[in-house]
């Protein structure tokens, strides 16, 4: 039997008091590809939100690996974070800091303190995201399947278990978006574990994966059409 790393029941998502999801009931198995679809405002980033402690569970049971949601304090949610990789579209780079220095704020932050062992894990993740740049340049340098490159990279750092992208391809060309998706395809076949929000249709065909919509406050498993 599969091992769920997320898993909500009946469970109730709130935003700034407005209830935006209700009665979810869904399980994200270790391993898994797992697309999250829905029109612009049908819940998808506040579900998102949910799973790394942004928002906290209004009502029903949640949990993300070992943590449960629905006790979840706000001292644990940095370790919380610190089990998972989060993906936006918009990168989020710190604009005023080199790749280098942007991948080696997030490992600071999070405990390493050895500097070798720090550019050892810097060297290992953009390796595994395929990019050869200079890491002294900064993100305005770089051009925007390059920034995502590194804004991957920069959730692969502490080996998560679970890597969220929210519309990762959102801000890419076509070609550029096919060449992320072949990424997160190589990921997902080295075991890990993704949760990906989306609107590109064409994605899902091609990579095909499970599918949850949110749609009128629900969210329910669609089966891809071919």
């Amino acid at each position: 039997m599969d091992k769920n790393i997320v898993s909500f029941n009946d469970a109730t998502i709130k935003q700034s008091g407005k209830t935006i999801l209700t009665n979810v009931s869904i399980d994200v198995a270790e391993g898994s590809f797992v697309f999250l679809i829905g029109r612009t405002g049908s819940g998808k980033s506040s579900l998102i939100k949910t799973i790394y402690g942004d928002l906290e569970l209004s009502e029903g049971l949640g949990s993300v690996g070992k943590f449960d949601l629905t006790r979840l304090k706000s001292k644990q949610i940095p370790a919380l974070r610190r089990t998972l990789g989060v993906v936006f579209q918009d990168f989020k780079l710190l604009p005023d800091r080199n790749i280098e220095d942007n991948l080696k704020f997030v490992l600071k932050a999070t405990g390493w303190k050895n500097n070798t062992q720090i550019h050892e894990r810097i060297d290992q993740v953009l390796k595994m995201v395929g990019i050869e740049v200079n890491k002294k340049k900064f993100p305005f340098e770089l051009s925007g399947g390059e920034q995502q490159r590194i804004a991957i990279a920069r959730a692969l750092l502490n080996d998560p278990k679970l890597i969220i992208a929210d519309e990762p391809t959102g801000n890419l060309d076509p070609q550029t978006s096919q060449d992320i998706m072949q990424l997160f395809k190589s990921l997902h076949e080295k075991g890990m574990t993704l949760l990906m929000a989306t609107h590109d249709y064409q994605m899902i065909v091609k990579f095909p994966g499970k599918i949850f919509k949110c749609e009128e406050g629900k969210v329910f498993e669609v089966v891809a059409k071919t």
